[in-house]
């Protein structure tokens, strides 16, 4: 059974303040990583979606030190989140644990050091962990990490966002992703059996995948032992080979349109199981990067989208 109407959504602000009693405000940093699809060592490239610049604010740039990032991504939050008081540090751009432990240790050690700092969020890739990665993300949440004072070794926060994209190989190769739907799966099961808290992000609207493709999507997503997901609609970036894709073959792409993404959101959250959070289902990328290729929805927040929502799953009278 899923959600009967989007009074029993939880969303992820809900899963903070009902584990943690209050709102937790992400700081995203950028520690200079890069992705094996990109160096080389799967491919390069990067996935044909992505540009990172579009997703994440200006205040973090990697030739910033971790501690500079996070002041001043507190003081940002401060002005546009008031009600903010606890933060946790989000790597975010590219894969955060493309790298060997120690570097990871020096790294996650250092933003847990802020005094603000709650806990970190890691955004990464399904073939970018193991089980020494792993355990060093278990010893953060169960207090055993070791930091450069004995007196901070105390328990902290820790989420794994997974980006999985799609649940389809053939999606996935097309994508230029470097890894299968099995590595995610074995990825997300790794990582429950340490209790890890985790999201797995994934993307509606990629090349060759229809409608009905994408609602069958909800059952294997129910399968997986994840604690949150985030959805978000495609959409194309300036400058990426998915915009020349996009280009060239139109009809491989389902574009949706605002009314459409939100009648086939009330119905695919309406197939989730309702112990699922959800982190977001929409995604905002700033105007100036979109392709003009894409009809857009205009300049509408996701705050709007989300009342929105909120309104259709009201008036479907459950799904």
């Amino acid at each position: 059974m899923g959600f009967k109407d989007m009074a029993e959504l939880h969303s992820f602000v809900d899963y903070f303040r009902n584990k943690y009693g209050a709102r937790l405000q992400k700081v995203v940093v950028d520690a200079g990583f890069t992705c094996p699809n990109r160096d080389g060592s799967k491919g390069v490239g990067g996935c044909t979606f992505c540009l990172n610049n579009a997703f994440h604010p200006n205040y973090c740039t990697p030739d910033k030190p971790l501690f500079q990032q996070i002041d001043e991504g507190i003081e940002f939050h401060r002005v546009r989140y008031r009600h903010a008081q606890r933060y946790i540090a989000y790597f975010q751009p590219y894969s955060n644990t493309y790298a060997p432990v120690e570097r990871l240790r020096e790294l996650y050690a250092a933003a847990l050091s802020h005094p603000l700092i709650e806990g970190i969020v890691v955004g990464t890739r399904p073939d970018c962990v193991d089980s020494e990665k792993l355990d060093l993300l278990q010893s953060i949440q169960e207090g055993t990490f070791k930091y450069e004072t004995p007196d901070r070794n105390v328990k902290k926060i820790v989420i794994v966002e997974y980006g999985v994209e799609s649940c389809y190989d053939q999606t996935l190769r097309r994508i230029n992703r470097g890894h299968d739907f099995e590595c995610a799966r074995r990825a997300v099961e790794m990582t429950a059996q340490r209790g890890l808290t985790q999201c797995a992000h994934f993307i509606f609207g990629l090349p060759g995948e229809s409608l009905s493709m994408m609602k069958e999507e909800a059952e294997i997503i129910n399968s997986l032992p994840l604690t949150s997901v985030k959805f978000h609609q495609l959409q194309i970036i300036r400058g990426t080979f998915m915009e020349k894709e996009f280009r060239e073959h139109p009809a491989d792409f389902h574009e949706f349109t605002l009314d459409g993404y939100l009648d086939f959101m009330a119905e695919f959250i309406g197939r989730l199981r309702p112990d699922l959070y959800i982190d977001r289902f929409a995604s905002e990328v700033p105007p100036r990067f979109l392709s003009p290729l894409q009809k857009g929805w205009g300049l509408v927040r996701y705050q709007e989208l989300l009342a929105m929502l909120r309104q259709r799953m009201g008036s479907r009278g459950g799904v």
